[in-house]
C-alpha cells in the first residue's frame, strides 16, 4: 500500500482524534444566513473564501481577522475552488458547465467547457484534476500545454465528489457521495493515473445507506479529512479511521471542508447555510 500513499511511510503510529482536537473548543459561526454553502478553500495568507451555491452572491472573503467582504461578484454556482500556483482561483461551474479560472477585476478565463464539474485540486506544477459526478468520471488537464486537452483518468466511480492530493503531490484521492470507499490513486508523470485502490473506508449510518462523502482535505501529519452524512471523518496516513467529529450542524448537510487562518490552524466546514470553524492542534498544508 505504501506504493500508493507514499506520504504515510513517516506515519506509521496510530493518530486519534485526541491528537487533533482541543479540549474546550467547538464550532464557532463564521458566516450564515445562505442557501447552500459550499466551495471552500484559502488563500497562501491563510484567508478564507466560500461560495453560495444556490443563492447566489458571488464567492466571499473571510481574512484573518474575521471580516467579511466580496472578492468576485456575479459569479453563480460555484461547487468546488482553489488557489492555483499563479495565483488565479480556478472553479467549478457546473449549470455553466465549465471550469473557469479568475482574478478580482477581470473577466473569467474559461480552462474546459462542456463539462460539469464538481470539485477539483490544482497541483503545484499546473495541472488539473475533476470530478463530474453525473459520469462517474474523474478528468485531468494540464495547464502548462497548448490546447489543454482533457482526458478522462479515473471512471465507474459509483458518484466521485471530492477530491484532494498528498503532500508530496503523488497520490489523487476521491471521494464517493454513494459508495464509503474513498479511492487512492498514483499520479504517474505523465499526469495519468495508476495503482487503483479502496484505501479507506467511510463509516456508514446504516448497512447500504449513502455515506455522502464529499469534501476532502488533508493536514500536515498526513491524516485526511472527509466530509460525510456522520460528520467530519478523519483518517490517519495509513488510511485507520480516527474517528468522527460532529458536524456544526447535524441534520444539514455537511459538504466541504479546509484548513485556513493565519497558521493554517482552523478547520472550516461548509454546513448547509453556513460556514463553521473549529480551532485544532493539527495544522493544514501551505501548497504554494
Amino acid at each position: 500500500m505504501s506504493v500508493v500513499f507514499s506520504a504515510c511511510i513517516g506515519f506509521a503510529q496510530d493518530i486519534s482524534l485526541g491528537h487533533v482536537l482541543i479540549d474546550g473548543e467547538d464550532w464557532e459561526k463564521v458566516v450564515g444566513e445562505m442557501q447552500f454553502c459550499d466551495a471552500c478553500c484559502t488563500d497562501g495568507a491563510g484567508n478564507f473564501y466560500y461560495s453560495d451555491v444556490v443563492g447566489g452572491g458571488g464567492i466571499r472573503k473571510v481574512d484573518t481577522s474575521g471580516k467579511v467582504s466580496n472578492y468576485i461578484s456575479d459569479i453563480a454556482g460555484i461547487s468546488g475552488m482553489q488557489f492555483g500556483p499563479d495565483g488565479r482561483l480556478y472553479a467549478c461551474q457546473g449549470r455553466a458547465r465549465r471550469i473557469i479560472a479568475l482574478r478580482p477585476g477581470t473577466a473569467p478565463d474559461i480552462i474546459v467547457s462542456g463539462v460539469r464539474p464538481n470539485d477539483l485540486v490544482v497541483t503545484a506544477d499546473g495541472n488539473i484534476y475533476f470530478t463530474e459526478t453525473s459520469t462517474r468520471r474523474v478528468y485531468h488537464t494540464n495547464l502548462n500545454k497548448k490546447g489543454r486537452r482533457l482526458r478522462i483518468v479515473a471512471k465507474d466511480i459509483a458518484k466521485p465528489n471530492g477530491i484532494a492530493i498528498s503532500a508530496d503531490g503523488g497520490t489523487l484521492l476521491v471521494s464517493d457521495y454513494m459508495d464509503k470507499e474513498i479511492w487512492f490513486f498514483r499520479i504517474e508523470e505523465d499526469g495519468s493515473l495508476g495503482c487503483r485502490s479502496p484505501y479507506a473506508s467511510l463509516r456508514l449510518r446504516a448497512r447500504f445507506h449513502p455515506s455522502k462523502g464529499d469534501g476532502m482535505e488533508i493536514d500536515a501529519m498526513g491524516c485526511f479529512y472527509v466530509t460525510s452524512d456522520l460528520g467530519l471523518q478523519m483518517f490517519d496516513p495509513t488510511g485507520r479511521m480516527s474517528g468522527v467529529i460532529h458536524a456544526p450542524q447535524p441534520g444539514k448537510p455537511l459538504v466541504s471542508v479546509v484548513f485556513s487562518g493565519k497558521q493554517l490552524e482552523y478547520i472550516y466546514v461548509a454546513n448547509g447555510d453556513a460556514v463553521y470553524r473549529r480551532k485544532v492542534r493539527s495544522k493544514g498544508l501551505m501548497h504554494w
